[in-house]
C-alpha cells in the first residue's frame, strides 16, 4: 500500500482549517444585512449579492457542523447563528415553505419551489440546534422535516410545470437526500421515525433507482420503478449516485448490514468505471445509459463536487471494506483531483472545468457552489483517513 494515512489525513486537514474554512470566515459575511454572499470570485471578491436559500443553509449547516464536530470555536458558532438569523427572517415564507433565492436584504425572487431549500434548511436547524441547545432551532428543523414527509410524493405541487399524467417520472434526489437527513436530525425525531425513514430510503435507492442490469443509479423511474427510455429516463449523474453511496454506507455501518455495505462499494466502482473519462482524466457529469447524446450540453464538463463526494465514498468504501479497488481508485481520483481543483495561489477552490480539466470558470462560490462540498469532503476523509492510520498502527 503506497498511500500514506496520516500524512495524506494532515493534507486533507490543513487544507479545511487553514485554506477553506478561512476563505468563506473573511469573504462570505454580509454584514450589514445578514446572511451570507456566496457570488465569489478567485479571490473572494463579491460579484452578485443574491442569496440562494441552498447556500445559506448549507454554510449554517457547515459552521454548526465544524463546531460540533471538529472545534469549540466561538467565531463559527457565531458565523452559523449569523446565517441562521437570516434565513429565520427571510428564508421562508411565514409556513415554513422555503424560499429559492433572495435578494441581497432578503426579499424573496423565486418561489418556495424547490423542496432542497426545505431539506438544507432541515440540516441547517438541526445541526444548530445540537451545538446551541435552542428549542427554536430544533423545532424549525422539525417542522421543515415534517413539510418534507409530506411533499415527498409531489416535491414541486403547484410549481410543477409538467403536464399530469403523460409521463409520470420520479427523481433520485430526494430520497438519496432522505437517506442523510434522518441522520442529521435524528436527535429531535422518534425513532420510529427515523427507522421508517431510512429503510424506505434505502429501498429507493438500492433497489427501485438501480438498474440491475447496469449496476447503476438512474436518476428517473416511472412511479412503479420501471425504466421509461426518454432523456430523463436515461439519465446518469454519476457524482450523484457515488455520493448516495457513502450516505448508504454510514447506514449500513450503523445497520451492521454487510450485503448493504459491499453492494453500496460494487455501485461505486461500476459507476467510476464507466463514467472516468478515459482520455482526459476526471468523472462526466451527465451521462447517457444507452450511450446516446445526453441533452445537457455540459455533460462533459469535470466538477469540484463529482470528484470530492467520490473522495469520500471511496475512503469509506476502503475503510469499511478493505476492498483494494476503493483504494487505488481513491489515489487515481485524489491526484486528478488536488491536481485540477485545489487553486495553487489563492484559497479555495475551483468548481467548474472543461472536459480537458481547464478551468472553464475561476469562481470561488456562485448559484450553486458554496461553503458546503469541498470542507465537509476535506472534513470527512481527514477523518476516515486518520481512522485508517489509527487502524494500521494497532496492527502494526
Amino acid at each position: 500500500m503506497s498511500l500514506d494515512f496520516s500524512k495524506t489525513a494532515s493534507k486533507y486537514q490543513m487544507e479545511l482549517l487553514e485554506k477553506v474554512v478561512p476563505f468563506w470566515e473573511k469573504h462570505s459575511k454580509d454584514e450589514q444585512f445578514g446572511g451570507y454572499y456566496t457570488c465569489l470570485d478567485r479571490q473572494g471578491n463579491v460579484f452578485d449579492t443574491d442569496k440562494f436559500v441552498w447556500l445559506q443553509a448549507r454554510e449554517v449547516w457547515m459552521f454548526s457542523s465544524l463546531y460540533n464536530r471538529v472545534e469549540k470555536k466561538a467565531q463559527w458558532l457565531e458565523m452559523a447563528e449569523h446565517g441562521a438569523r437570516f434565513l429565520q427572517q427571510y428564508g421562508h415564507d411565514g409556513s415554513l415553505n422555503w424560499y429559492f433565492s433572495l435578494t441581497r436584504e432578503g426579499k424573496p425572487l423565486v418561489q418556495p419551489y424547490n423542496i432542497f431549500s426545505d431539506c438544507f434548511a432541515t440540516m441547517a436547524f438541526g445541526q444548530l440546534y445540537q451545538a446551541t441547545g435552542n428549542e427554536e432551532y430544533g423545532r424549525m428543523a422539525k417542522l421543515t422535516f415534517d413539510n418534507i414527509l409530506k411533499r415527498q410524493n409531489d416535491p414541486k405541487g403547484k410549481y410543477n410545470k409538467l403536464v399530469q399524467g403523460t409521463r409520470p417520472l420520479k427523481g433520485f434526489s430526494l430520497p438519496m437526500i432522505l437517506c442523510n437527513l434522518a441522520l442529521e436530525i435524528e436527535h429531535l425525531l422518534p425513532k420510529e421515525l427515523v427507522d421508517q425513514t431510512i429503510d424506505k430510503a434505502i429501498h429507493e435507492v438500492m433497489e427501485v433507482f438501480y438498474h440491475p442490469d447496469s449496476g447503476l443509479i438512474l436518476e428517473n423511474v416511472t412511479p412503479e420503478g420501471g425504466f421509461s427510455d426518454c432523456f430523463e429516463g436515461r439519465l446518469l449523474n454519476p457524482g450523484h449516485a457515488i455520493e448516495a453511496m457513502w450516505f448508504i454506507m454510514d447506514l449500513a455501518e450503523r445497520k451492521n448490514d454487510r450485503a448493504l455495505l459491499e453492494k453500496a462499494v460494487k455501485i461505486v466502482l461500476d459507476t467510476l468505471n464507466y463514467g472516468w473519462d478515459n482520455e482526459f482524466g476526471g468523472i462526466f457529469y451527465f451521462m447517457d445509459i444507452k450511450g446516446n447524446p445526453p441533452q445537457q450540453l455540459e455533460w462533459d464538463q469535470k466538477l469540484w463536487w463529482v470528484h470530492i463526494e467520490t473522495l469520500i465514498s471511496l475512503i469509506k468504501g476502503y475503510y469499511l471494506t478493505q476492498n483494494e479497488e476503493c483504494l487505488s481508485w481513491f489515489e487515481t481520483v485524489h491526484e486528478f483531483t488536488w491536481s485540477h481543483f485545489a487553486d495553487p495561489e489563492y484559497d479555495e477552490w475551483f468548481g467548474y472545468l472543461n472536459r480537458r480539466g481547464e478551468v472553464l470558470l475561476p469562481l470561488k462560490g456562485g448559484k450553486w457552489k458554496g461553503c458546503f462540498h469541498v470542507p465537509r469532503g476535506l472534513y470527512q476523509c481527514y477523518s476516515t483517513l486518520e481512522k485508517l492510520h489509527a487502524k494500521n498502527q494497532k496492527h502494526e
